[in-house]
């Protein structure tokens, strides 16, 4: 009998008759800053698992690297090979297989959400992003180069880390490390070969990893979404406007209500959290109507 083993922001996974396979159910939830938003997005599921599974096979069809997945088998449901799951930082063996992988690896293209901020802040500068020093960036600026960050997978709050601390966590040899980042920067040129086509522009999105068999990168999760990643219309962003086409508007309402600075000083004195309100029901309909409409435009595909 299938049983929930585990219930994220917004996926729940699930056991099956196989001990080796297990089930992603995409719930209609929706979460920003770490925070479950009391409101729930018609169809958001669905979108997300069958975008998901979109990239996966794309992934696959150019021998990039492996992926978890079996089979989509609902709209809002898809099969998957499983894991072991090691939470205890630095713990996995360096000769572990099967194991997931403890970080997120974000790859930015253009200096957006928490990039942005961070330089806004004065907490990152210029030259990080890779401009020449004293560079003064505006929001949405084009980055040299793909930028990769690494982040904590198990921690309360995600927490950018340096590549020894990440070293450390996972286990990972160098050589093992960078053929994880290598690969991420190989399946964002195929997300931005695909949604160019219809005039998107691919902002920046996070991955995740476990090692298979002989420790070879296996690419898991979800990405290529809107829960995932960032984007902009090109056609607008050509004449400098920037239309937030992702999870990134929800978050402004929130950042615009005044909920984001509540919480982030919170968080910073130790205090209880401010509870996230609901969501206004014309932003349920927007964002429900986005995840619709942007679902087509990533993946040609009729929703």
């Amino acid at each position: 009998m299938a049983e929930m083993i585990y219930h994220g922001k917004v996926k729940q996974v699930w056991s099956t008759e196989d001990p080796d396979i297990i089930e992603f159910r995409y719930t209609d939830q929706i979460s920003v800053f770490d925070q479950i938003i009391p409101s729930l997005v018609p169809r958001k599921g669905e979108s997300l698992n069958r975008a998901s599974c979109h990239w996966f096979k794309l992934v696959e069809e150019a021998n990039i690297c492996e992926t978890h997945i079996i089979e989509m088998n609902a709209p809002d449901r898809v099969r998957a090979r499983r894991f072991d799951v090691v939470k205890e930082p630095g713990t996995i063996s360096s000769n572990r297989e099967n194991v997931f992988v403890p970080l997120e690896v974000i790859c930015r293209h253009y200096l957006a959400g928490s990039g942005w901020r961070r330089y806004a802040r004065g907490d990152a500068s210029a030259e990080e992003f890779g401009f020449a020093p004293g560079t003064v960036l505006q929001e949405g600026a084009k980055l040299p180069a793909p930028y990769l960050e690494v982040s904590t997978k198990f921690e309360k709050f995600d927490r950018l880390l340096d590549r020894t601390e990440a070293l450390e966590i996972s286990n990972l040899s160098e050589d093992e490390f960078d053929s994880i980042l290598e690969i991420v920067v190989k399946v964002d040129e195929i997300i931005h070969r695909e949604v160019s086509k219809s005039g998107l522009i691919h902002v920046d999105g996070k991955k995740e990893f476990a090692l298979g068999k002989d420790r070879k990168p296996v690419l898991v999760d979800s990405f290529g979404t809107l829960d995932e990643d960032r984007w902009w219309d090109a056609e607008l962003y050509a004449k400098g406007e920037i239309v937030q086409l992702s999870k990134e508007f929800v978050r402004e309402h929130y950042l615009g209500t005044g909920h984001h600075a509540e919480l982030r000083e919170a968080r910073k004195n130790g205090t209880a959290e401010p509870p996230i309100p609901a969501l206004p029901h014309a932003v349920i309909d927007q964002t429900a109507n986005l995840y619709a409409n942007m679902f087509t435009r990533l993946t040609g595909e009729k929703f």
